[in-house]
């Protein structure tokens, strides 16, 4: 679990990050509510009509300096882009312009952070070439009739479930 510290620092990389974009376009953004119970492999995520962040704690935990950098400017960068522009691609070029220009940070779409922890029960299904892995979630949608295909060799994924993990 993150410590009041861990949680205050997070929204202090935040508030940085709202004064650089306030001074670069001269004007207010309004502040955003923190949540820390992000689940999945997402390292976090910005909810724009809601103006919110959300913070996976356990991913924090083992990445840091990562989430610091990296993960709160991104998602910062989301609701000024936001704010400021209104409904544009989630990382489009203003989005991008956020994170190069204001934030002097590289515009990383995805993290690289090692997920094992946080992964759920996986699935195994196979194709005509090879055995695909499906998250709980798509497998339940598969039992109750949605169909996968593999983007390799097109055909219908097959549960297998001689390879349960």
């Amino acid at each position: 679990m993150l410590t009041e510290e861990d949680k205050k620092a997070l929204i202090f990389i935040g508030e940085d990050c709202f004064i650089e974009a306030e001074c670069f376009f001269d004007r207010a953004f309004e502040r955003p509510h923190y949540q820390f119970n992000q689940r999945g492999k997402a390292a976090g995520t910005a909810h724009l009509q809601r103006n919110l962040i959300k913070i996976n704690p356990t991913l924090f935990i083992h990445n840091r300096e990562q989430f610091l950098q990296q993960v709160i400017p991104h998602e910062v960068a989301h609701l000024i882009t936001f704010q400021h522009y209104g409904k544009v691609r989630p990382h489009g070029k203003e989005w991008k312009m956020v994170m190069r220009d204001i934030f002097k940070r590289p515009a990383l779409t995805t993290h690289q952070f090692d997920t094992q922890s946080v992964a759920g029960q996986q699935f195994s299904y196979r194709c005509l070439c090879t055995t695909h892995q499906l998250t709980i979630r798509r497998h339940n949608k598969v039992l109750k009739g949605s169909r996968y295909l593999c983007k390799k060799c097109q055909t219908t994924l097959c549960f297998d479930p001689t390879r349960l993990k």
